[in-house]
């Protein structure tokens, strides 16, 4: 496994959308969507304004716009977060400010109800 992680230090500014694949640490300032099935820090110098989705995020700095995470949303303790969350698991340190809603937990996916007239047992 690659274990270099990417960053993207605090005298960088990105107007736009960012994707990448495995670990980014964002110390700068970004306006526009963080994409990744990987996973994102937000340094304590970062500013981020727009939605971030990517497999989990921790925050230490500002984060302006709605964060959905498959896994894990850590907000530390001089975290800033306007916007909604949506995670699977989601860790707020004393101190952190999240002002939004949240929506944690993982989908059922498994005991979803059958549909109707779907897998009946044949009547005798």
């Amino acid at each position: 496994m690659n274990s270099s992680k990417n960053v993207l230090s605090n005298d960088v500014e990105i107007k736009g959308s960012i994707k990448f694949s495995h670990d980014l640490i964002i110390d700068g300032k970004i306006e526009g969507e963080v994409q990744s099935d990987g996973s994102l820090t937000v340094g304590e110098n970062a500013l981020i304004k727009g939605e971030i989705k990517t497999r989990s995020v921790i925050i230490f700095g500002k984060v302006e716009g709605n964060i959905t995470v498959v896994e894990r949303c850590e907000l530390k303790s001089n975290a800033i977060l306007v916007g909604d969350i949506d995670a699977g698991t989601l860790s707020i340190e004393e101190g952190a400010t999240f002002m939004g809603a949240s929506k944690v937990g993982r989908k059922p996916e498994a005991s979803k109800p059958a549909p109707l007239g779907g897998n009946r047992p044949a009547s005798a």
